[in-house]
C-alpha cells in the first residue's frame, strides 16, 4: 500500500530545487488554478509552485522541490508547518468537539485564560475577549463597530502605508490605494495621516516629517476647532506596518499618538495581527513601547499552525455591545482553541520568544552588509520580521522590477521570500519563530546571493558596472 503524505519521511533540512520552475505537475495544476479560480488569486503569480507538505520550515511542491518557506503562510505559521504537538492536540480535539458557537467549553476557557494570560498583569484584569470571524480583516471590522458601539462617533483616524485588511471597513482604512480604487464610495469618515517611522524613510510619496512632527500634526488636527475632524471613534494603527514594507514606529510617535489618543477620549486600536503572539519578540509589539492600547487585533499566529481564529482584546470600558450584536458562524472554532492553548505551552515550554530575538540578532548581523549596496536603500526589522527595501541608485524610486527579480531568483535556489511595500519593491521575510540558527544562515545566503547576483545584473544593464559585495 502506498504511503500517505502524512507517514511519509520527514522533509530534508535543506533547499533542494531540480529543473526549471515550476515543474511539470505545478504547471498542472496552476493551469487548473487559472481555469477555476477567482482572478483575486495573488501568491502563486509570482510564486508558481503547487505544494503537497510542510514541515518545519520546509515545504515541499509536487515535483518534489524542497523551499525553506519564509513567508510561512503569511506570518500564520508561527511554529512552522505540521508542528507535531499541536497537530496531536488538534486530532484528539478533532474527536471531541469541532464546533461550538459561542457555547462555553473546557477548550474555549483554556484558549481565553491562556490569551489573558500573556498580558501584562495591570492589563490582563481590565481586558475583554471577544472572539470574531476567522479572519484578521473580521477582527479589524469588529474593532471599529465595537469602538463605533463604545463612543456614539463614526469617524476613524489611519496611516499612510497601514494595511488591515480586504474586507469593506478594513480596506477603507488600509493605505493600498490600488485595492480600493475598484470599489467606489468606501466607507465614509476614514482620515489618513501620517506615520511616524524610524528612517530613513521609505521610498516615494511617504511623509518625510519628524516622528514628532507627525504626531503634532494629528494633535492640530484633531484639537483645532478649525481642524476639519469631528473627534473621531477610533485610532487604528500598526506598530510595525506589514504589507507596508516593514515600516517601523518610531517610540515618541507612538507614545505621542497613545498620549493624545486617551487624552481626547478616543480608543486606540492597535493591530496585531501580523506582529501579535510573538513575531517581533515580544508577545505583543506595542509591549515594546510602554504603550497600553484600549483594543487589541490579533489573528494570524494565534494558533501555532495556521488554523483561523481571530479576536480582539478590549478595555472593559468598552463593551456596550447587546447581546447578538456582532457574531459569526466559525467563532466557536474548538480546533483553534486547542491549538492556540497547545502553542502558549510550546511557546513557554521552549522559551521560543527568546529564539526570535536571538534569530532576529542573527537576521541583523547577516543581512547588514547588504546596505554596501547601491540598490538597497535599507534593511530593518524586528525579531522575525524583516524587509530589505530597493530602490534605484540614480533617482531613489523603489526598484519594483529588481524586488521582483530577486524573490524569483531566490525561489529558484530554494528560499520563498514575499514582497511589500510601495510598488512591492522591499523583500520580506517571515520565518516561523521556532526556525534554527542553521536555517536562517542558509536563508540569508539565499538571499543575498539573490541580491547581488540581480542587482548587478541590474547595474550591468544600466551601464555602470557592477555592484559591490
Amino acid at each position: 500500500m502506498a504511503s500517505s503524505p502524512h507517514t511519509e519521511t520527514p522533509l530534508p533540512a535543506r533547499p533542494h530545487v531540480t529543473g526549471d520552475l515550476p515543474g511539470p505537475r505545478s504547471a498542472a495544476l496552476l493551469a487548473r488554478q487559472e481555469q477555476w479560480e477567482s482572478r483575486a488569486r495573488t501568491y502563486p503569480r509570482s510564486l508558481p509552485v503547487a505544494l503537497t507538505k510542510g514541515s518545519g520550515s520546509f515545504v515541499q511542491d509536487v515535483d518534489g522541490n524542497v523551499f525553506i518557506d519564509f513567508l510561512a503562510g503569511a506570518g500564520a505559521l508561527s511554529l512552522g508547518h505540521s508542528h507535531p504537538e499541536i497537530v496531536r492536540s488538534v486530532a484528539l480535539q478533532l474527536g471531541c468537539l469541532t464546533h461550538g458557537l459561542d457555547f462555553p467549553t473546557p477548550v474555549k476557557d483554556a484558549f481565553t485564560q491562556a490569551q489573558l494570560s500573556m498580558l501584562a498583569p495591570n492589563l490582563r484584569t481590565r481586558m475583554k475577549v471577544h472572539f470574531c470571524g476567522p479572519t484578521g480583516a473580521n477582527a479589524v471590522e469588529a474593532a471599529i463597530k465595537l469602538c463605533k458601539t463604545a463612543t456614539g462617533r463614526g469617524g476613524v483616524i489611519a496611516f499612510h502605508g497601514g494595511f488591515h485588511g480586504s474586507t469593506h471597513a478594513a480596506m477603507a482604512v488600509s493605505g493600498l490605494v490600488s485595492q480600493k480604487a475598484p470599489v467606489p464610495d468606501g466607507m465614509p469618515g476614514v482620515h489618513f495621516f501620517p506615520y511616524g517611522s524610524l528612517g530613513p524613510y521609505p521610498a516615494g510619496p511617504a511623509c518625510d516629517s519628524g516622528p514628532v512632527e507627525c504626531a503634532d500634526y494629528l494633535n492640530r488636527a484633531l484639537t483645532d476647532g478649525l481642524g476639519g475632524i469631528p473627534l473621531p471613534a477610533a485610532v487604528i494603527i500598526e506598530v510595525v506596518q506589514g504589507e507596508g514594507g516593514v515600516v517601523i514606529a518610531h517610540p515618541e510617535f507612538l507614545r505621542r499618538v497613545r498620549e493624545l489618543t486617551r487624552a481626547l477620549g478616543v480608543p486606540l486600536i492597535v493591530d496585531e495581527v501580523q506582529t501579535g503572539c510573538g513575531r517581533t519578540g515580544t508577545w505583543f509589539a506595542f509591549e515594546q513601547y510602554g504603550i497600553e492600547p484600549d483594543v487589541v487585533v490579533v489573528s494570524k499566529a494565534l494558533t501555532g499552525i495556521g488554523i483561523p481564529a481571530a479576536i480582539l482584546l478590549y478595555n472593559t470600558a468598552l463593551d456596550t455591545w447587546a447581546p447578538g450584536a456582532h457574531i459569526g458562524t466559525f467563532r466557536g472554532n474548538q480546533l483553534a482553541f486547542a491549538a492556540g492553548v497547545e502553542t502558549i505551552r510550546i511557546i513557554r515550554r521552549d522559551d521560543v520568544l527568546g529564539n526570535v530575538r536571538r534569530r532576529g540578532e542573527q537576521v541583523a548581523s547577516r543581512l547588514a552588509e547588504l546596505l554596501s549596496n547601491p540598490w538597497v536603500r535599507d534593511v530593518r526589522g524586528r525579531g522575525l520580521m524583516w524587509g530589505i527595501e530597493l530602490d534605484h541608485p540614480g533617482n531613489g524610486r523603489p526598484a519594483a522590477q529588481l524586488a521582483a527579480a530577486v524573490q524569483a531568483h531566490a525561489l529558484r535556489h530554494g528560499l520563498i521570500v514575499e514582497r511589500g511595500g510601495r510598488e512591492d519593491a522591499v523583500i520580506r521575510i517571515l520565518p516561523p519563530f521556532n526556525v534554527t540558527a542553521d536555517v536562517i544562515e542558509t536563508a540569508c545566503a539565499i538571499l543575498m546571493d539573490a541580491i547581488h547576483v540581480c542587482s548587478s545584473q541590474a547595474l550591468a544593464r544600466s551601464g555602470r558596472g557592477p555592484s559591490p559585495r
